[in-house]
């Protein structure tokens, strides 16, 4: 099997993820290994600059989450933290929380999770699918008012509980440092100058950056985060106004951009009209703050990463707008 676990599989011991790794038509198998697809009429006047996004909606549970939640289970079962008797249980915003619940259902474990209730109805539907036991906190708390829910009840009963943790545990940026950032390189043939990826649990930015600079020190990697506390792009932080994860490495940003709701409902709509590809919200702010870096630049490879796909926002307005 070619996924990207092959690192980590060669010190696993025998546990319940195991097999389904290994296994070519299990589900779990399909993650990662996501391809890089060209950005080319939206950037048609960069004549020399080239574009690329990591097409993570191709994902089985439909986003780059998947990478992060099987790897954060794994750890933990090779730790022994998580074991038969225990539920998962976590704070998101969604996607992780739909990674947690197909690959929990596939493995046999409970999942309970935490998010904020102004989430989009395509992402409470997906989990109420799923099964799992959902708790719906306060929307202007975002997904700092879930991670308090989720210790909350952690802490009434320790031992019922796997507490993934995603915004403080190192398995999140340690799958993109062993897997996203790896596929980048090879994709491009070490080609790629710079890298820009939104920050949420940091994880994707923070892994993929720590690698690419090893790999190649004088590759550029540019953050972006919402450039208000109250916005609109579903997975992103703004950080001044939230609770840091503490996997957050401010140093490896060479730049750190700001973009506005409006500006991502709008390059949404135009890589689906432009370019046929239909992603989210955080994916389309992505796609803005690329145009932004290469705009100043005019030439170099830059890669991004479209972390899931427009279906999870069906029920938004904006989408039909002209």
């Amino acid at each position: 099997m070619k996924g990207f676990f092959i690192v980590v599989m060669e010190t696993l011991v025998e546990h319940t993820i195991e097999p389904y790794i290994n296994d070519e038509h299990s589900i779990i198998a399909k993650i990662g290994n996501t391809p890089l697809v060209r950005i080319r009429n939206i950037s048609s006047e960069f004549t020399n600059a080239e574009i690329y996004a990591k097409a993570e909606w191709l994902n089985p549970g439909g986003s780059v989450k998947d990478r992060t939640a099987l790897n954060i289970l794994l750890e933990a079962e090779r730790s022994g933290e998580l074991t038969r008797d225990k539920m998962i249980i976590d704070a998101t915003s969604g996607n992780t929380g739909i990674a947690y619940a197909m690959i929990g259902k596939a493995l046999g474990y409970r999942v309970t999770l935490a998010l904020p209730s102004n989430v989009s109805e395509e992402r409470k539907r997906i989990l109420q699918a799923y099964g799992v036991d959902l708790i719906f906190t306060d929307p202007l708390e975002g997904t700092d008012g879930a991670q308090k829910r989720v210790r909350e009840i952690v802490a009434t009963n320790p031992e019922k509980y796997y507490y993934a943790n995603q915004y403080n545990n190192p398995a999140n940026w340690q799958v993109h440092y062993r897997s996203t950032a790896k596929e980048i390189w090879e994709q491009t043939e070490g080609r790629i100058t710079h890298f820009v990826a939104g920050l949420g649990t940091t994880g994707t930015f923070v892994g993929v950056s720590r690698r690419l600079k090893e790999l190649n020190p004088s590759i550029r990697c540019i953050s972006f985060q919402p450039d208000s506390p109250l916005h609109g792009i579903e997975g992103l932080k703004h950080l001044p106004s939230a609770m840091i994860p503490g996997i957050y490495d401010h140093t490896l940003a060479d730049g750190n951009l700001f973009i506005s709701t409006e500006e991502s409902y709008e390059m949404v709509r135009r890589l689906a009209r432009e370019e046929g590809l239909f992603v989210g919200i955080s994916s389309g702010a992505a796609m803005s703050v690329c145009l932004k870096v290469v705009e100043g630049l005019q030439s170099g490879i830059f890669v991004t990463i479209f972390p899931d796909g427009g279906e999870k926002y069906l029920s938004e307005h904006f989408l039909l707008e002209d």
